[in-house]
């Protein structure tokens, strides 16, 4: 594994921005998604591996925050903690920022390790295992964002 930290970095598309003048709401979507798929390579399962190992990872299931707006070409870093993990699972939360730092999105998210030839879930390959365990006993004495298990409602 990488011996700095995860990163994702992007910036605002022009194609990105609506009507409103920012970026859009599914763009913000897209940015954790490539954000997410950086993060496979990260640990391990770049294509190569993919295909050697016959395993991807799936997003099940997203929590999107939307903070403050992004305009056409601000850059953005996407950062990631991991909330908690078991052998085929990770609860991720990224962090979305804007150059002056700002947190201006944040996506929890969780994913599963998926063998491709069976179609089922299964477990990290050892490899990968190993990386994700070393994040891990980084990640899990960190504070939990306070956006984590956030639910949608209106409060009355």
């Amino acid at each position: 594994m990488e011996n700095k930290p995860f990163l994702y970095q992007d910036h605002v598309q022009s194609d990105w921005v609506d009507y409103n003048g920012h970026m859009n709401d599914a763009a913000y979507a897209k940015v954790f998604s490539l954000a997410v798929d950086s993060l496979i390579c990260f640990i391990g399962l770049d294509a190569e591996a993919r295909n050697h190992y016959a395993y991807t990872i799936y997003t099940l299931e997203t929590h999107l925050s939307y903070l403050q707006e992004a305009n056409k070409d601000e850059a953005l870093d996407v950062t990631v903690q991991l909330i908690d993990v078991d052998q085929k699972r990770l609860h991720v939360f990224f962090t979305m920022k804007n150059t002056s730092g700002d947190v201006i999105a944040t996506s929890e998210q969780m994913l599963m390790g998926m063998d491709t030839k069976q179609e089922r879930p299964a477990a990290f390959p050892a490899s990968v295992a190993e990386t994700i365990e070393t994040i891990w006993n980084e990640d899990k004495q960190l504070e939990s964002p306070k956006q984590v298990g956030r639910r949608i409602g209106i409060k009355r």
